[in-house]
């Protein structure tokens, strides 16, 4: 596909990306917002230098490096992709706290209807925002979203410079292990859940992991 212009990425600002989804996910990734290279391309975090696809490549989640326009196969691999915002923008710093928190409410209702096994948010200023936990830090949070076990990952974008592709890897990788191996996975554990509420304040709840 041939770069595009100035013109047509200006052309599809606002546009929105289908969400990746099925049955039986076991990790369900949400970026912030669609890049407007994705938005024109169609597919998620398909700007060049947006680190994702190798990511999960070099973390063992797909057996090869997935180009942006097989994003469909994701679901071979148990793996789905959503966005905390739907519509595109040049920069995320676009998106207000009141967009971000109405995309977390919107994320609960997709997590009560798909069930993956785990959340994963691409962007830990999005996720403090969206839900009102300015306090997150990378990694696995201690409140659930929808009974939902929750990790934060770094965002994938090129412009992140403090996280390089082998970071990102590593933490992806990390990740895995903890989905796979945590007492809570599965098994029944309580643990606090924090959702966004009808005013889009954040709150918190003893939920079941199940």
């Amino acid at each position: 596909m041939a770069t595009p212009t100035r013109d047509q990425l200006a052309a599809v600002r606002g546009r929105t990306i289908p969400d990746v989804v099925g049955t039986g996910l076991e990790i369900l990734f949400c970026g912030i917002n669609p890049s407007l290279y994705s938005a024109y391309t169609g597919h998620h975090f398909a700007r060049p230098g947006n680190r994702f696809w190798p990511a999960l490549y070099q973390a063992g989640l797909t057996p090869h490096q997935l180009a942006p326009a097989e994003q469909q196969r994701l679901t071979e691999w148990g793996l789905g992709i959503t966005n905390l915002v739907a519509r595109a923008t040049a920069r995320a710093d676009e998106l207000g706290p009141h967009e971000l928190e109405e995309g977390g409410r919107r994320l609960a209702a997709l997590l009560r209807e798909h069930r993956p096994g785990c959340l994963a948010v691409l962007g830990v200023t999005a996720y403090r925002t969206a839900f009102r936990v300015p306090s997150a830090v990378i990694g696995p949070q201690s409140a659930t979203l929808e009974a939902i076990p929750v990790w934060v990952l770094p965002n994938p974008s090129g412009l992140n410079a403090q996280w390089p592709l082998q970071r990102i890897a590593g933490e992806l990788d990390r990740m895995r292990n903890w989905i796979r191996g945590s007492a809570a996975y599965g098994a029944g554990s309580a643990a606090a859940s924090v959702r966004p509420g009808p005013d889009g304040e954040g709150t918190t709840a003893s939920r079941r992991v199940t």
